[in-house]
């Protein structure tokens, strides 16, 4: 354990005998290191060469420059884990409340009563000691607040945020995706690719729990699921392999919703996997807004060996597949109650002929207006897919 080191200031030659003869042994164990001046000026220039030093000595009055004034001088480092002891003759009040007021954190009196000084010493200690921890702490906080900031930057990155993704089929596909964190990063996952010339895949997820653990299972399960859209041409399939990676590598229980599909864009047939997420709505060109069943799967990543089931739809010319995740029906207004499928599917059904990009937004709109300035509590996230 390092020393506490001391600065006593004071134009008495023999405080400097009285110190270094009280404080002995501690300074032998090497719990105590002294330095001594004369007067705050040689105080000052030892505290610049020495700025570790935690515990100040200052006799009020001394030439050149008095205590009051290097008092003065000390508060101006913002030092919060420095103390200074103000010390000066018994008859001397009105200065040492000057002192007191002036930021000293206590004071005594000449001559000096050693004992006291010593627990005037140790309950500075225990001040001392709870500020560095305190500072410590904040500098991991800040540290971690920094590392968070690069997951963020680096967790939009993943994510596709070209729009249009596939300019050579705009006029057959219309896509646009985004996510929004609770936090500095999110478990939810989106993600879209070409499979081959006629079939795109894309996929949306929302992973158990928040927080870095979570981030971390939302990247390793889009790599995932990236990776075995292009071995497999069924999107049970797909699935099916997913789930058995995820499982085998998961920790803690983690586990994510994930809904994949297959879309032809050249016939309009869909084919996808649900497994265990938010059923999406199809928008027909006609404004009627549809509900795709239940998933009868389980949760992806939760469970070995299990094999999962697909389902189709047609997506006729004109009919939008909304995917989301629960923080989008589950948002909270200020009366404690949530956005819920009724208020989505309301807002769906104004949205016939809007690109996808303006569903997102108007969607968006209707959140922000619903939940006012109530904190977002979980990722928003929204994939909107639609047949030109």
């Amino acid at each position: 354990m390092a020393a506490i080191k001391f600065l006593s200031v004071d134009d008495e030659e023999q405080i400097e005998f009285l110190m270094k003869q009280f404080f002995r042994r501690k300074i032998r164990s090497g719990e105590y290191e002294f330095f001594f001046a004369r007067n705050g000026v040689e105080g000052l220039k030892v505290l610049h060469e020495h700025p570790d030093i935690a515990i100040i000595l200052c006799d009020i009055n001394m030439p050149e420059m008095d205590g009051l004034e290097m008092l003065a001088k000390v508060n101006e480092m913002h030092n919060p884990a420095l103390r200074v002891i103000m010390v000066s003759a018994f008859g001397d009040l009105e200065n040492i409340r000057r002192a007191m007021n002036d930021g000293a954190f206590d004071f005594a009196t000449k001559p000096i009563d050693m004992d006291d000084l010593e627990r005037t010493i140790e309950k500075a200690i225990r001040q001392i000691d709870f500020v560095r921890k305190s500072q410590k702490e904040h500098r991991k906080l800040e540290a971690l607040e920094q590392d968070l900031a690069a997951a963020n930057q680096i967790q939009k990155f993943i994510l596709p945020r070209v729009f249009p993704p596939f300019p050579e089929d705009s006029d057959k596909i219309d896509i646009c995706a985004s996510m929004e964190a609770a936090r500095d990063i999110g478990g939810d996952f989106y993600d879209f690719f070409r499979i081959n010339d006629d079939h795109i895949g894309f996929v949306i997820g929302d992973v158990c729990g928040k927080g870095i653990s979570a981030a971390l299972f939302m990247a390793v399960s889009r790599s995932i699921m990236r990776s075995v859209a292009m071995q497999y041409d069924s999107a049970a399939e797909c699935m099916t392999k997913a789930n058995q990676m995820l499982a085998a590598s998961s920790v803690e229980y983690m586990f994510v919703t994930i809904f994949y599909a297959i879309f032809n864009i050249k016939t309009g047939l869909v084919t996808y996997c649900n497994g265990g997420h938010n059923p999406p709505y199809l928008l027909h060109a006609d404004g009627m807004v549809e509900e795709l069943p239940v998933s009868e799967n389980v949760l992806v990543g939760a469970f070995k060996g299990i094999q999962f089931k697909e389902a189709t739809l047609q997506l006729d010319h004109g009919d939008t597949l909304v995917l989301y995740t629960d923080g989008v029906t589950e948002a909270m207004s200020p009366a404690r109650e949530v956005f819920g499928p009724k208020r989505l599917i309301h807002t769906l059904s104004r949205l016939t002929g809007k690109s996808c990009q303006e569903m997102i937004e108007l969607v968006r709109a209707d959140m922000t207006e619903f939940v006012g300035d109530e904190e977002q509590s979980d990722d928003i996230t929204m994939l909107v897919v639609k047949r030109k």
